[in-house]
C-alpha cells in the first residue's frame, strides 16, 4: 500500500476524463471513506448524491457553463457527485451565529476530501467544482431549502497524465510558535 503522503502528493484535479464508467462498487468505497469523516457533534449532516447518465448530463447542461468559469469540461466526467449539507438548527445555525463559523461547510469539506482521497487511491480522478447554479441544481434534485450545496465533485478516469504542480514551501504555509 502506498504511503499516505505519496497519495496526497500525487492527487491532482482532473479536467480531462475518459468515457469509461466508474464501477458502482468503487463509488461505494469512496462513500464509505466519506462516511467515516468527523463532523460537528457527529451529526454527519451531509449527503453525496451520485449522478450519472441523463441526470448528470442535465446537471452539466443547466447548472454549469456560466462565465467567467464555464466548467464545460465536466460534460466528459462520467459521474458528478453533488455534495449537499443540511444546516441543522443547533450545531450549524446557532453555532454559526454565535461563533461566526459555518460548521456544515467544514464538515462537508472534510467528508468530500475523504471521498476524493479514496478515489485517488483507487486510481479514479476527481475535481472539486464550486462554480455552478445552486438554486437550479436544488430544484432539479428536489432538495428542500434547508439543504445547501457547497460543491460538486467531477469523478472519472483521467484521459491524460497528471503533470506535477508546484506547491508553496512549508515555510510559506506553516509556522511553529512556542509562545
Amino acid at each position: 500500500m502506498k504511503p499516505f503522503i505519496d497519495l496526497v502528493r500525487e492527487r491532482r484535479s482532473v479536467r480531462d476524463f475518459t468515457a469509461e464508467p466508474v464501477p458502482r462498487e468503487l463509488l461505494e468505497r469512496c462513500l464509505e471513506a466519506a462516511r467515516h469523516a468527523p463532523s460537528a457533534c457527529h451529526r454527519q449532516e451531509w449527503r453525496f448524491i451520485v449522478t450519472e447518465g441523463l441526470l448528470k448530463e442535465r446537471i452539466v447542461a443547466e447548472c454549469l457553463g456560466d462565465p467567467p468559469v464555464p466548467n464545460r469540461w465536466a460534460v466528459d466526467a462520467p459521474v458528478i457527485v453533488v455534495l449537499a449539507t443540511a444546516r441543522e438548527i443547533v450545531t450549524h445555525r446557532i453555532g454559526a451565529g454565535i461563533r461566526g463559523v459555518r460548521y456544515d461547510l467544514i464538515d462537508a469539506g472534510i467528508a468530500g476530501e475523504h471521498f476524493i482521497l479514496q478515489a485517488a487511491e483507487l486510481g479514479i480522478g476527481t475535481c472539486w467544482i464550486g462554480w455552478f447554479r445552486k438554486r437550479r441544481l436544488r430544484r432539479i434534485l428536489g432538495l428542500p431549502r434547508r439543504w445547501d450545496i457547497p460543491a460538486l465533485i467531477a469523478v472519472g478516469y483521467s484521459r491524460s497524465g497528471q503533470a506535477p504542480i508546484g506547491r508553496r514551501p512549508i515555510e510559506e504555509i506553516g509556522e511553529f510558535r512556542s509562545r
